[in-house]
């Protein structure tokens, strides 16, 4: 078959094997590259670029930054230019408009990091660990208008073990992807993959996390508490404030021990962690960020508590 010609759009490092990997596919041809605009990061605000741009100029593959795409006449022309047989776009970060969508000869496709209609929205990831499921996926889907409603091309399943956190889960969607795409957009050209429509049960939406929903509230269960630990590590981390310092939680466990105290106290510190009182059970935390230092275990944490 002649190579196909796509145009990815996509913006941090989950995307970036899946860029890779279609780059170096016999059967496609990535002719052009869209990513966000260069942020200011770090404590000097310099600007960054993505990791998707870093590797397209490794490459040099031509790159577009719009800072909106629906209302940058000039690129849209430019990617017509192009006349690609699809889009790609996986965590791109804008929303396209009906005519950009419509520059691809065949259809835009997205890879969504959750089984559809599951956790629509901008969060799939972190929104299914912190709500304890033990399985969730990624899709590929016909990209429309309306937030991730378009039919569904393929999907893969990835159970989500009690130990896995956000950034595990990012690595492994990250992994899974780019075969998934590949065969997508084969099948699609091929005609052997029939798009279906979303079922209508099951529609749960992943809205953008706000900070306050990563408070511990010591009166939740030992579960629900170590699951948005997990859900949110390192992005942005769940927390509490002792002392008027904000504590960072980064790594919990659920005990089974029978001892008891007041919701929020410390029971135990051993050599494994501090143990709290939870509204339903103990959790123990074992490595913490306490304001203004660097990462530690909780028990080192505690025990300065009392020097």
């Amino acid at each position: 078959m002649t190579k196909l010609k796509v145009i990815f759009f996509g913006t941090p490092d989950i995307g970036v094997k899946s860029l890779d990997y279609l780059y170096n596919s016999e059967k496609i041809d990535v002719v052009a590259v869209v990513t966000q605009p260069d942020k200011p990061a770090g404590r000097g605000k310099h600007l960054k670029p993505s990791p998707i741009k870093v590797y397209a100029l490794e490459k040099n593959l031509p790159l577009y930054q719009p800072k909106s795409i629906r209302k940058e006449p000039d690129i849209i022309e430019a990617l017509k230019k192009y006349e690609p047989d699809f889009f790609v776009t996986f965590a791109f970060g804008q929303i396209l408009s009906q005519e950009v969508l419509d520059i691809p000869k065949y259809e835009t496709i997205n890879l969504h990091a959750s089984l559809l209609p599951k956790y629509r929205g901008a969060n799939p990831i972190q929104r299914c660990i912190i709500n304890g499921d033990t399985e969730t996926g990624i899709c590929t889907m016909i990209t429309e208008l309306g937030l991730d409603c378009g039919d569904i091309c393929m999907q893969s399943k990835i159970a989500i073990p009690d130990d896995m956190t956000c950034e595990d889960l990012w690595l492994k969607i990250s992994e899974d992807s780019p075969e998934l795409l590949e065969k997508t957009l084969i099948g699609l050209y091929e005609k052997t993959i029939q798009p279906c429509p979303q079922c209508k049960d099951g529609v749960c939406m992943a809205d953008k996390l706000k900070k306050e929903e990563t408070l511990i509230d010591w009166n939740k269960s030992a579960k629900d508490i170590h699951n948005l630990v997990r859900g949110v590590y390192h992005s942005p981390s769940a927390y509490f404030v002792h002392n008027e310092k904000i504590i960072k939680v980064l790594t919990t466990k659920v005990e089974n021990d029978t001892i008891s105290g007041n919701i929020g106290e410390i029971i135990k510190t051993d050599k494994n962690g501090v143990i709290i009182q939870t509204g339903d059970g103990l959790i123990r935390l074992i490595k913490v960020k306490p304001e203004g230092k660097g990462e530690m275990f909780a028990r080192d944490w505690a025990n300065g508590l009392r020097a």
